[in-house]
């Protein structure tokens, strides 16, 4: 029996297929423009956003603080009690048990109330980073607009750029457009 190239080579011919469909359709990423923004590089030379930082650390530390306090009051609430365990009737060590049972619950809930996902400390740096976010996003995007940019990519983050030649950097016209010299 003869078999034609159509059944015995599907792969090449599905191969075949897509290379004809590909030459046939218009090459438009040659004309399309590309840049790229170092963010670490444009919030390191943004006070504002130093100063939101320094805040936040200090704010940070602040609530760490009252949180380790309540776990210490927890924690020498259990030597004690395990001091003075053998002393104690079943009433008081079923009281000082839940003595530090409250203490350490206090401590956890006062630690989701700053540090959760919703916490104060998330609401915080959010009240203070989007109005800087926001100004970066629009400088990006009237130079994108002005210059015909379809896509802008940040160099900093873990998307994989391997290389960006400086030559499509918009990371000092940014600066400049947000009133910071560079």
């Amino acid at each position: 029996m003869k078999q034609t190239i159509n059944n015995r080579y599907p792969a090449l011919r599905k191969a075949l297929v897509c290379l004809c469909l590909l030459m046939l359709l218009p090459v438009t990423a040659a004309a399309q423009k590309f840049a790229l923004v170092d963010m670490e590089f444009i919030l390191k030379n943004i006070p504002a956003y130093e100063r939101a930082n320094e805040q936040l650390s200090q704010v940070s530390k602040k609530w760490q603080a009252e949180v380790e306090a309540l776990s210490t009051e927890a924690q020498t609430l259990y030597k004690n009690y395990q001091n003075e365990v053998v002393f104690l009737s079943q009433e008081q060590k079923k009281a000082r048990q839940d003595a530090i049972m409250e203490k350490e619950k206090e401590a956890a809930d006062l630690k989701k109330k700053y540090f959760g996902p919703d916490g104060e400390l998330f609401k915080k740096r959010t009240s203070l980073m989007t109005p800087i976010q926001e100004e970066i996003y629009n400088a990006v995007k009237d130079i994108a607009d002005l210059r015909g940019y379809q896509l802008i990519l940040d160099r900093a983050s873990d998307s994989g750029i391997i290389f960006g030649s400086p030559k499509i950097d918009i990371s000092n016209e940014v600066l400049q457009k947000l009133g910071y010299a560079y």
